[in-house]
């Protein structure tokens, strides 16, 4: 297979918080950070209560790593707010609310004022504009409408960089294709998994994915690895580019990775402060910061939120930072390996999906579809794994052992402990529809 032969564009008009130096950068940040802690304290009870429990006031922040002082926030406490408990500014200011989809505990309700969701939209269309979308660009959205932030984050990111969107939503694959070849859009916005399935089906319907229109693809919402990139661009002849964002922090748009260089996302860090903390140290404190390199936790606190702003909130998201590249002063985020609550801990040895992911798209003959199913047999002490993976459509049946040993060989060098591998027929796994679920735990509930 070769590499997509999409050029990436070079004409862009950049917000001037782009060009600006590292050091007006930290300067614009200081500013803003020191009247969100202020703002927050005054207005959130939240805020005033676990800063007062620390011992922390915000006139003690007086440089940036003052901030390592104060407190985390989590999602346990945006449920404990709930629904409203976490919003800064009078109900009749409240714009528009968003929320989690609450399948594993209360919702995290999160708000915005009407200059958030102006600074939103503009924060998606810069993100937009470095993966390579212009101005009059026609963006198909396959990302899900509603409470969830993806789709009308995006939506109004669109429509602000001057692009015409077609707002199709997640699911009805068989009509999101029949509107690529309709409408013929530049650039389509989607979860990695949900392209992976548009372009499977392309293939079973008989069209050649390499052959649509499509020629950007902003893909977010669930980690993903560069062999990913990789299928997804050779597949459909498209330039892939990340987006990262979370409800609780805005939404998507909070950083976005340059079509140019294509080497992580850079953090839009005039609205967001980024810190680094070990996600696995039972001990950490308030100010158990990392060094940019060093992997770990993400963390962050907004800079120009109204409604909902957020102090140190611990995303769960594993990955580092990085010098910037394509926007200089603002810092890059590693790819992110994994989330801390989907790690999988397997004979004392962690592993993620994004690990099995990486080794199995380098064995031709496996497909990127697969599943992981945590088991623990019957009068057994120890957890065991299963990784289900299809096989490549053109692949013979025959090959199957020999892939299925290769994989669980390379998972053996490579994360140090042993699975199953258990390689099936194209197509008999579940298809992604927006959010992939990667992990089923089928050990016997305690």
């Amino acid at each position: 297979m070769t590499q997509s032969t999409v050029a990436a564009p070079s004409d862009a008009v950049l917000d001037r918080e782009e060009t600006i130096s590292r050091d007006e950068l930290e300067a614009l940040q200081l500013t803003r950070l020191q009247h969100t802690v202020a703002y927050a304290y005054d207005r959130v009870p939240l805020y005033k209560r676990k800063f007062d429990a620390a011992g922390v006031h915000p006139t003690d922040l007086r440089e940036l790593s003052d901030l390592g002082k104060f407190p985390f926030t989590t999602k346990e406490d945006l449920r404990l707010e709930y629904p409203f408990g976490m919003f800064a500014v009078p109900q009749h200011e409240v714009a528009r609310v968003h929320a989690s989809s609450g399948t594993t505990g209360r919702p995290t309700v999160v708000g915005y004022t009407k200059q958030d969701l102006a600074d939103w939209a503009k924060l998606v269309a810069r993100s937009f504009r470095a993966a390579g979308i212009r101005p009059g660009m026609k963006v198909h959205n396959a990302y899900g409408y509603g409470l969830f932030t993806g789709g009308l984050g995006a939506h109004a990111g669109a429509e602000a960089l001057g692009c015409t969107v077609i707002p199709i939503s997640g699911g009805q694959t068989e009509r999101q294709i029949q509107l690529i070849q309709d409408f013929r859009p530049d650039a389509i916005l989607a979860t990695p998994t949900y392209l992976l399935t548009i372009a499977d089906a392309m293939v079973q319907q008989g069209i050649d994915p390499a052959s649509t229109s499509l020629k950007y693809a902003v893909l977010g919402a669930e980690p993903w690895t560069e062999e990913m990139r990789h299928e997804l661009e050779v597949t459909m002849n498209i330039k892939a580019c990340d987006i990262y964002g979370l409800s609780e922090v805005m939404g998507p748009g909070v950083a976005g990775e340059a079509v140019e260089t294509q080497d992580g996302s850079h953090i839009w860090e005039d609205h967001f402060r980024p810190e680094i903390i070990d996600a696995f140290d039972p001990a950490i404190g308030v100010d158990s910061v990392l060094g940019d390199g060093e992997p770990g936790e993400l963390v962050f606190t907004s800079l120009t939120k109204e409604a909902l702003p957020i102090i140190r909130y611990r995303t769960k998201d594993l990955t580092w930072l990085l010098p910037g590249t394509a926007r200089p002063a603002h810092r890059r985020m590693g790819r992110i390996t994994g989330r801390s609550d989907d790690m999988i801990s397997l004979r004392g040895v962690n592993l993620f999906p994004s690990q099995i992911e990486e080794i199995a798209l380098r064995i031709p003959e496996l497909s990127p579809h697969f599943r992981l199913e945590l088991t623990r047999p019957a009068g057994q002490r120890m957890d065991e794994l299963t990784v289900k993976i299809e096989r490549r459509a053109s692949v013979p049946a025959e090959a199957s052992t020999s892939a299925a040993q290769t994989l669980r060989e390379q998972i053996k060098i490579h994360v140090g402990s042993s699975c199953t591998v258990d390689v099936v027929e194209p197509g008999a796994l579940e298809r992604s529809n927006g959010k992939m679920r990667r992990i089923y735990d089928l050990r016997p509930k305690a």
